[in-house]
């Protein structure tokens, strides 16, 4: 038999709050997170709005202040999030080999220096031919070497592993919106062949930089519902013109289950099921039929053991494009036939927007609190009904209702489709 994988701590710094709990009871009361931009002046971008996280700092360092300081805001996310996990599974309390505990995380590129690449460009430029040697001397001349390293995706999963000596397997991906999802999915394979007992999961990013609005701006993939920051975000919605940019990070302890059992943790649900396939078809566009995400989900469902019809709860992918929530609810529709419609399904986005390489962990947390309290968070902004977009989305208002399995979607750009199963658990 395959060893068990329960979640034994979580930790979020996000929009909506800076812990799980102030997240969730923001996500029950459908608050939105969205506002204008004021991380960097965006009065010229055709997006002027994203959901910032808001008068949050680290935790006391002590000594080592001075160096998380210069770290970058994802690496600073991951950690706050990190501690949050690790405290609430007491986990370093409870004598477990360093060897044995490992970090796995989806991890974006750090912030970027847009003003001193544009000043490099401006000193190297010629009468329209760039002076590579004036451009690189300028760039040693005034670019910081740490704050340059904070860019590398791979940072946050050392600092984390550094802070909590985690000696054990360290790996990161950044497979865009999936990312962390297919972190934990991932992780838990990697316990559930015994070469780890406990990983740090989870995921940490933040796109809100010239360069990262520029990116999807060009894509057309942001909502440029600019006079209703709070209402731009509208999943589902026949309305919808985008998705808005977040930010932020969340983490969870994974554990092999008689290791967590025999130091009495608390455990907060069980991963039961992980999927993971490649829409092979274009690098933004997912597949029209949903090939890739049925097959995804199925694949989870499979791997959980259990049949569609165990499934109360859908955290789906959700973003607020025209096309991957009509391609999600198509595939929604396949997975599970004639229960389709009776299927609750919502999308966080709607509230907190879109955490891209954080989305996935942070809305995996959204199910266990769903499982933990028997309430599904609503899709809000959901107004104007969308014939192709059809099913029970839970609209505008948290439901009070049963929920003992859910299943959270995950779909990235390049194709990148990531399921996860998670329920209760049971002894």
């Amino acid at each position: 038999m395959r060893r068990r994988v329960v979640i034994t701590g979580i930790g979020a710094v996000n929009p909506m709050g800076h812990s799980v709990e102030e997240v969730w009871d923001g996500l029950k009361a459908s608050k939105s997170g969205v506002g204008y931009t004021t991380i960097f002046d965006a009065s010229a971008f055709p997006t002027k709005i994203s959901a910032e996280v808001k008068n949050w700092d680290l935790p006391d360092m002590g000594e080592a202040n001075a160096i998380w300081a210069k770290r970058g805001r994802h690496s600073r996310f991951a950690a706050g999030a990190a501690m949050q996990a690790v405290e609430s599974s007491g986990i370093m309390d409870s004598g477990i080999d360093p060897i044995r505990l490992g970090v796995y995380l989806g991890a974006g590129e750090g912030s970027q220096d847009f003003e001193a690449f544009t000043s490099m460009m401006t000193a190297a430029l010629k009468d329209g031919e760039l002076d590579v040697a004036m451009y690189t001397r300028f760039g040693l001349d005034h670019l910081n070497p740490s704050t340059e390293l904070e860019q590398e995706p791979s940072m946050p999963a050392g600092h984390v592993a550094s802070l909590f000596n985690a000696q054990g397997p360290n790996a990161n991906c950044l497979t865009a919106c999936a990312a962390s999802s297919q972190a934990i999915g991932e992780a838990t394979e990697i316990i559930r062949r015994g070469d780890a007992d406990a990983m740090i999961s989870g995921g940490t990013h933040s796109m809100i930089h010239p360069l990262g609005v520029t990116g999807f701006n060009l894509l057309t993939a942001l909502s440029e519902r600019n006079d209703e920051p709070q209402r731009a975000s509208r999943p589902f919605d026949k309305m919808r013109d985008g998705f808005v940019l977040g930010e932020g990070s969340a983490m969870i302890i994974l554990e092999e289950l008689e290791h967590a059992k025999k130091r009495g943790a608390t455990i907060y649900g069980e991963i039961l099921g992980y999927g993971t396939t490649a829409d092979a078809y274009r690098i933004t566009d997912i597949h029209p039929e949903g090939r890739g995400a049925i097959a995804c989900m199925n694949m989870a469902i499979a791997d959980a053991g259990i049949q569609p019809s165990d499934i109360d709860y859908v955290n789906a992918h959700g973003t607020s494009t025209t096309v991957n929530d009509r391609v999600e609810t198509i595939s929604c529709k396949a997975v599970f036939g004639d229960l389709a419609m009776q299927t609750p399904v919502s999308s966080t986005k709607s509230m907190m927007g879109h955490l891209i390489a954080a989305a996935g962990v942070t809305e995996l947390i959204v199910c266990l609190m769903a499982i933990r309290d028997n309430v599904l968070p609503p899709t809000i902004n959901y107004e104007n009904p969308d014939p192709e977009c059809d099913l029970d989305y839970i609209p505008n208002e948290a439901r009070e209702a049963e929920c003992h399995i859910a299943l959270n979607n995950s779909f990235g750009f390049g194709g990148q489709n990531i399921t996860l199963v998670v329920g209760e658990f049971k002894d």
